[in-house]
């Protein structure tokens, strides 16, 4: 909600008028923006009430935590407390938000996504720890709305893991263009109160002088934890494998009735990627079907503007893995409707193997990525080749057409509109 709403005040504010659309002034109501955001939240956590009524699921409300195999005691948020027995039981209690050492969160003017998700009033500066996919949505929120906004990344690339050096090198190019500052390989020392707001200090992350910041939210995007607290897991025997629940291939961690999904278990924490692992553990124990999912097809999604999508993989993961690929590239400024939407920005890059054509991964920046990405997770999930795609007809003129013509170029090294 508020991605959207904010990509329309920016586009209101910075790009209407050259498509011949005057509006005069334009004012933003933040109380507005904000219970429109809550109530998209309400109307989907009601959703997801109403389908466990319809399927017959018992929603208990509170705090579980594992008594014995067989065994829930739920601490109820309404007082008092609940056993719920149960031949088989699914772990999905998914994560939280972490900070850095001494850096405290007071979900107020240092924020982790959820209190940068409840801001009362737009900051005047904002210092975003963390170039990762959450800093870099939020970041441009705020930065839409009006914030000048820092970014201090530990690492030389920003996107986060799994993200193709080529696309994340555009990426920043197209941010700093929307008026995002980046702070690259600067590690962050400590965030200071002042009369004025908050300090950010800062070093450079090999070594270097120290540099401070003024701001006046810092919001902290370090990554997630893996959420167990009074899960009650590991003093019921339960095998850990790091930080993660040890499963084995059919979800079934090492006490044979007890299952895991999600963010607690091995695999990239991505809601998508749950929703999926809970639906094939329940198909197994209702079917005894043996569940599988291939992390390769497994998409992710930056949603920013323009959005950044991605499957399977990097440029960067494939020479470190040794294998010889093929690369195709088509760049939204040839594509049609790209240039009819004064949306040029962007590419699409389709990886595959140099002997075989197998496809190995897909790459997009474009406001419609994330849409766009789910031709290439079918693609990969039944092992077709950049000829299949690039000889399969595609609507013209569509944003879809430049997949086709990346596909071509990596089929034959030439795509029909280039």
């Amino acid at each position: 909600s508020l991605l959207h709403n904010s990509h329309l005040l920016h586009q209101t504010q910075h790009d209407l008028k050259a498509r011949g659309i005057n509006v005069g002034s334009v004012e933003m109501d933040l109380d507005v923006m904000m219970k429109n955001k809550e109530k998209s939240v309400d109307q989907l956590t009601k959703g997801i009430e109403m389908l466990f009524k319809a399927n017959k699921v018992t929603y208990v409300k509170g705090q579980g935590k594992l008594t014995d195999k067989n065994t829930v005691t739920v601490s109820l948020l309404d007082g008092g407390e609940e056993k719920i027995e149960a031949k088989n039981i699914i772990l999905a209690t998914g994560s939280d938000v972490v900070s850095l050492p001494g850096i405290e969160l007071d979900e107020k003017t240092i924020v982790s996504s959820t209190g940068a998700l409840a801001l009362e009033k737009v900051p005047s500066k904002m210092t975003v720890i963390g170039g990762g996919v959450i800093g870099l949505e939020l970041g441009s929120v705020w930065a839409r709305l009006g914030a000048e906004v820092t970014v201090v990344e530990f690492m030389g690339t920003i996107g986060g893991l799994g993200i193709d050096g080529e696309v994340a090198k555009q990426f920043m190019t197209l941010l700093k263009k929307q008026g995002l500052n980046f702070k690259m390989k600067t590690k962050v020392t400590g965030v200071e109160k002042t009369a004025s707001g908050l300090k950010v200090n800062t070093e450079a992350a090999e070594g270097g002088s120290n540099e401070s910041l003024d701001a006046d939210v810092v919001l902290v995007c370090v990554g997630r934890r893996e959420y167990r607290d009074g899960l009650g897991a590991e003093e019921l025997g339960i095998e850990m494998d790091g930080r993660k629940i040890k499963i084995n291939d059919k979800y079934q961690t090492n006490i044979p009735n007890i299952y895991a999904i999600g963010d607690i278990v091995t695999g990239p924490m991505l809601a998508h990627k749950a929703e999926d692992e809970g639906c094939l553990v329940s198909e197994y124990l209702a079917t005894g079907k043996e569940p599988h999912l291939d992390f390769d097809c497994v998409p992710s999604v930056i949603y920013t503007h323009p959005e950044i999508a991605w499957v399977g993989k990097t440029e960067e993961m494939l020479k470190a893995e040794g294998v010889e690929y093929k690369k195709g590239k088509f760049t939204y400024a040839a594509n049609s409707r790209a240039k009819a939407n004064a949306e040029e920005a962007g590419f699409v890059k389709v990886l595959s193997d140099k002997k075989t054509d197998k496809l190995l991964g897909v790459h997009i920046i474009n406001a419609m990525a994330g849409e766009l990405i789910g031709e290439a997770c079918l693609a990969i999930e039944y092992g077709a080749c950049s000829e299949d795609i690039a000889r399969v007809c595609h609507a013209h003129p569509t944003l879809s057409e430049a997949v086709k013509g990346a596909a071509q170029m990596t089929a034959f090294g030439k795509a029909i509109n280039s």
